[in-house]
């Protein structure tokens, strides 16, 4: 049974920082072999893209709302997806889904991920 469980989430200030974490389980393959990806749904909104490891090149993708404040990050032998966020802003509040995907097209779109988390919430208080 494939599990992916994120955690780290919190009630933060305006400008502080949080580390969320995925751990991976039960993936046929090490999450090396598969696109990655952090994605967000705020209350009354769509789910929307974040972050994402791409398997076929190995690079990172950021959208654009978070560039520069988010660093996406993982740790392969741990089977461990992270997602650092700095410099937060009331608009990041969320709750926050770590998700993997197995085919090499995949990216920013959520119906092309397989396997999803149960989300994490992230609160920005100003």
């Amino acid at each position: 049974q494939v599990q992916l469980v994120e955690s780290g989430g919190g009630l933060v200030q305006v400008g502080d920082s949080l580390r969320l974490s995925c751990a991976a389980s039960g993936l046929p393959f090490s999450i090396s072999r598969y696109t990655m990806g952090w994605f967000r749904q705020a209350p009354g909104k769509e789910r929307e893209f974040v972050a994402a490891f791409r398997r076929i090149n190995d690079r990172t993708y950021y959208a654009d709302s978070v560039k520069g404040r988010f660093t996406i990050s993982r740790d392969n032998a741990k089977n461990t997806l992270y997602l650092q966020m700095n410099s937060l802003k009331p608009e990041d509040t969320a709750v926050y889904f770590c998700a993997a995907c197995s085919t090499a097209v995949g990216l920013t779109t959520q119906n092309e991920y397989d396997y999803w988390g149960q989300g994490t919430q992230v609160t920005v208080s100003s």
